[in-house]
Parts: structure tokens; C-alpha cells; sequence
């Protein structure tokens, strides 16, 4: 009886040796493959060139490289659909955006943040105003009197139904009495070509995502949604200075499949730290005015949830449906 429980009780210990080595294994052989990072809006705005930096920043922490998949459609709920609905295994991850926390609320896509496991927060930047360089109005207030004596005829960009730019000017809108006519686009770059192509007469979108044509004097922006002034915009105003009270803005991150394995999340999170540590990877996000802000998954999921719930408030307060 004796020799057979010992018999039991080291078949037991070997069973648990054997999964033991299956987990380091498991830890070990991630990746064994290429990881693709989907971007769920255009290629040109801020959220696609974080991406790239980010992937070309992880090349130096990790032995295969990471691709991106650019996947627009719906303010970003096809690209964290398709990631959500992969298999839970660190090999499709998503940039995500506060649209996550924003979509929801107006009915757009069949997706919240809670299908998703935080990796990391990379990033976080406030809303501008932006018109081009020859338009009649020079300060925030020239502007808000031209939509306030047109009531829906200045066409403002943002980057697409729900997205965080177009409530940006929603909120604006709410603040001032003025009305916009809200042109969507599919992301904030394609939104900035079109105000450069004389489409629309402004964009709400950040400051990161005008400012090389800010900077070659095509575009002027008029005012920044912030608590303080935007390194890289010093001589524009924010809308508080003006006696405006609002300051709104997105963030961006790391996510995965919601259930991916806690050792494949480890190491991604100590990828994310790593990358986002590359000398490199800052000066991309200094040069594109790229706020840089660090978070680790507990806490950037709970300023996820923080900004589910004020956007919650904030969308139905302005009556906004998709």
C-alpha cells in the first residue's frame, strides 16, 4: 500500500515537472513567429506612426519582428474586432485608442474594452483646432464667431463617427453654442489631407497629427483642448486660457486577446516597457508631438474604465447616436 501511494504520489510530481516544462517552454519558444500589430485606422495619422515606431523599437527586445496590419473601418472597431475575435496568443495584438471607451456608448461595432487585455499605455494627447494657413480666422475666438453666424456651415474633419475628434468638437460645439457640420473620415490622417485639399475648413484631431504641415506653414492651429500648453505648439493657446472650460483628448496603447496566457502578457508587457525605453521610440513620438505616457496593464486598464464611464456621461449628455 505504502510503495503504491509513493508510486502515485511521484507519477504526480512527474506530471507537474512535465507542465512545469511545458510552461517554460511555452515561455521560451514565444514568439517563434512574427507578431502582427493591427492599426485600426488609415496610414498617416498618429496612431499609425506610434505603431511603426513602437514595432521598430521592439525589433532590439525580441528575435522575430513585428508587422503592421493597417485595418480601418467603423472608428476602429473592425481592427479591435478581428484582434478580439483572434486566437489568444500574442501573435496579433492591436493599438488601441479611447475610441474604445467612446464607440460603444453611440452603438458603433460590437466591441468594449473589456474583450481586450491591456498590455501597456504609450501615449496620451490632447484635441487642436486646425484650419489652413490662408483661412480668415487667426484665433479660436474668429472661428467660433464664423460657426456661430453659420450655424452647420464650417465643415470640421475628425476620424469618424465616435471617434474621440469628433466628440472633441461635439463638446466644443456644446460649450460654445456654435454648430459644426461634422465631416467623418476614416482616421485623422486622411481628415488632415482633406483640410489640405480644401475639403473641409478645419480638423479636430491632436496636434501630433498636423504638425509636420504646421510646421511647413500650411496649417495654423487655433487652440489646443488641454489643462496646459502643448510642447512643440508653445504659442497656441488652449481653450482654458480662453475661457473655454474643456480639455479632451486620447490616449493609445498595447492590447491583446482578452484570455492570452499570463506568461505570453508578461512578456509582452516587458517588451512594451523595453521598446517604449528606446531612445529611439521617444524622439520619433518628440518629433511627431507625441505625448509620451507610460502605463503598465493594471493601470492603463483602469484608465480605460475611468474613461468608459465619463464618456458614457459625456455621450449621452450631448445626445450623440450613431
Amino acid at each position: 500500500m505504502t510503495f503504491n501511494r509513493t508510486r502515485r504520489g511521484l507519477t504526480a510530481l512527474a506530471a507537474l515537472l512535465a507542465l512545469g516544462a511545458g510552461v517554460a517552454q511555452a515561455q521560451t519558444d514565444f514568439p517563434s513567429r512574427p507578431i502582427e500589430l493591427v492599426v485600426p485606422f488609415q496610414p498617416g495619422g498618429g496612431t499609425d506612426a506610434l505603431a511603426r515606431s513602437f514595432a521598430d523599437a521592439s525589433r532590439k527586445h525580441m528575435p522575430q519582428s513585428m508587422i503592421i496590419v493597417n485595418k480601418p473601418g467603423a472608428s476602429g472597431s473592425i481592427g479591435w474586432q478581428d484582434v478580439a475575435a483572434a486566437k489568444p496568443d500574442g501573435y496579433r495584438l492591436a493599438v488601441i485608442t479611447v475610441e474604445l471607451a467612446t464607440l460603444p456608448h453611440m452603438g458603433i461595432g460590437k466591441i468594449s474594452y473589456e474583450d481586450l487585455q491591456p498590455i501597456a499605455q504609450l501615449n496620451a494627447d490632447p484635441a487642436a483646432i486646425t484650419v489652413r494657413a490662408d483661412a480668415p480666422w487667426n484665433t479660436i475666438e474668429e472661428f467660433l464667431a464664423a460657426a456661430k453666424k453659420d450655424p452647420g456651415k464650417i465643415g470640421v474633419a475628425n476620424a469618424g463617427n465616435g471617434s474621440i475628434w469628433h466628440l472633441a468638437a461635439a463638446a466644443l460645439e456644446e460649450k460654445t453654442g456654435v454648430k459644426f457640420n461634422h465631416v467623418p473620415f476614416q482616421g485623422a490622417g486622411p481628415g488632415v489631407l482633406a483640410l489640405l485639399g480644401g475639403h473641409v475648413d478645419a480638423a479636430a484631431v491632436s496636434p501630433a497629427e498636423v504638425s509636420t504641415y504646421v510646421a511647413a506653414g500650411k496649417l495654423k492651429t487655433l487652440a489646443v483642448m488641454a489643462d496646459q500648453r502643448v510642447k512643440g505648439f508653445d504659442k497656441v493657446p488652449t481653450l482654458k486660457e480662453r475661457k473655454i472650460d474643456l480639455s479632451i483628448g486620447t490616449w493609445r496603447g498595447i492590447a491583446a486577446p482578452k484570455n492570452t496566457p499570463p506568461e505570453v502578457v508578461a512578456y509582452l508587457k516587458k517588451l512594451a516597457l523595453n521598446a517604449s525605453s528606446e531612445p529611439a521610440f521617444r524622439e520619433t513620438l518628440d518629433k511627431q508631438n507625441l505625448g509620451f505616457v507610460y502605463a503598465d496593464d493594471a493601470a492603463f486598464k483602469a484608465v480605460i474604465a475611468r474613461d468608459n464611464a465619463y464618456f458614457k456621461s459625456l455621450i449621452t449628455k450631448l445626445g450623440i447616436k450613431n
